[in-house]
């Protein structure tokens, strides 16, 4: 009987994707894996295929550990943590879970703009020590404003289509976009961030985008502009957006993604006491729906690349 092929997956995935690799591969599914190196590179020595989301850096150690590793998984769309080049030298294949999370972050962001556009959703406290500050957290509408968004992947399509329904123009800018559809204009990025009222960052974390949404892109936005950022961490200077918050120069910011996941003491501090500001641990792509999209997506991916190979 020929042995059923070894799968890991190292970060979390949902039953439902856990039970279609259960079917057809000898699966090893252990999220304790992401945080324990050494563990992860022992765990790999036989595995045929590896499964996982942003934070198991897929780089040459790895794949060094992996001699039989014919293709990856990502529970997601960025590729920051995969060593492409090396992947690709070596034949091993990649699957992304393209879309899958599209609808999920696009209702967070047009839920974090809500929020920060109406300052009276955070005033619950207040309210029950018996604060009735009405006058001082007068809100503004969307409807009327320009949405500006950094990169028209899917995602980005995603939040166009919500935004425009709340009654906002939308204006986008990517390098690979030469048609954006109906209802949303394509303009260079220094005339985007000059036309956004509010600014939604969907741009992947590459060189040339490393540091893109920091002093000189606040300083074209509008006074008073929002800013969401769902990307990668990287693409946003944070210390940039901290100093535009406490200046009044932003009237809010919403950072899903971060230069460092988990976020460790020293950059925590510089939060500390910062208006206007909603942090997230990158969780804007992860809904009951979206993991099962994309666990059953990744699976099914990965289970018909063995079987083909």
């Amino acid at each position: 009987m020929t042995a059923r092929p070894r799968v890991v997956v190292s970060e979390f995935i949902a039953p439902e994707g856990v039970a279609i690799l259960e079917r057809s591969v000898d699966l090893v599914a252990d999220v304790t894996l992401v945080t324990d190196r050494a563990r992860l590179l022992a765990a790999v020595a036989d595995a045929e295929a590896l499964i996982v989301r942003d934070r198991t850096q897929v780089d040459v150690e790895l794949l060094d550990a992996a001699p039989r590793l014919r293709t990856v998984g990502r529970l997601g769309v960025g590729t920051d943590n995969l060593d492409l080049d090396t992947m690709a030298a070596r034949g091993v294949r990649v699957h992304l879970a393209t879309g899958a999370n599209a609808i999920s972050v696009a209702e967070h962001v047009i839920g974090a703009l809500l929020f920060l556009s109406r300052p009276s959703f955070a005033t619950t406290a207040r309210v029950i020590a018996g604060e009735w500050p009405r006058t001082e957290l007068v809100g503004r509408e969307l409807a009327g404003r320009t949405l500006g968004l950094l990169g028209f992947g899917a995602t980005a399509r995603a939040v166009a289509q919500r935004a425009a329904a709340l009654g906002m123009t939308i204006v986008a800018s990517d390098p690979v976009v030469t048609d954006a559809g109906s209802g949303v204009t394509l303009v260079d990025n220094d005339a985007l961030f000059a036309a956004s009222d509010a600014l939604s960052v969907h741009a992947p974390l590459l060189p040339a985008t490393r540091g893109l949404v920091g002093e000189r892109a606040i300083e074209l936005m509008p006074e008073g502009a929002l800013l969401v950022d769902t990307s990668r961490g990287g693409v946003t200077d944070h210390d940039a957006v901290v100093a535009a918050l406490r200046s009044g120069r932003l009237a809010g910011a919403a950072l899903d993604v971060h230069p460092v996941e988990p976020v460790d003491a020293r950059a925590g501090a510089r939060y500390v006491g910062v208006p206007r500001l909603l942090l997230t641990p990158h969780l804007a792509g992860v809904t009951h729906e979206s993991n099962l999209r994309i666990s059953t997506l990744i699976a099914e991916a990965v289970v018909a690349e063995l079987a083909a190979s």
